[in-house]
């Protein structure tokens, strides 16, 4: 892997996210690297593209993948977009030890 897709902040991580709607589950699958070079989080979730949908479940998967409230995930950009930036507010160092942890499970 060349990279990473996250980049730390005082107090958040931002984390690049490739996000694949109406999948036959809701999952965390790999950090990869995509046509243009940007490094990604590939998740997929069972909700449809519509009206947000996809992006409030993908912020309930992280959430409790990731073991933090809802509350504290942010969409920053690419609502309509397939990848994604999401802004995990919290300690910058457990966060990305967790991030690390979901993309070793697969």
């Amino acid at each position: 892997m060349a990279g990473v897709p996250w980049s730390q902040r005082d107090d958040a991580v931002l984390l690049s996210v490739r996000l694949t709607p109406k999948a036959a589950r809701d999952e965390i699958e790999d950090i990869v690297t995509l046509a243009d070079g940007t490094v990604v989080l590939k998740v997929r979730v069972r909700a449809i593209p519509e009206a947000g949908k996809a992006n409030a479940a993908l912020i309930r998967l992280m959430a409790k993948a990731l073991q933090i409230p809802e509350s504290r995930i942010d969409l920053r950009s690419g609502a309509t977009g397939r990848v994604k930036i999401l802004e995990l507010k919290g300690d910058p160092s457990s966060l990305v030890s967790r991030i690390t942890e979901l993309a070793a499970k697969v």
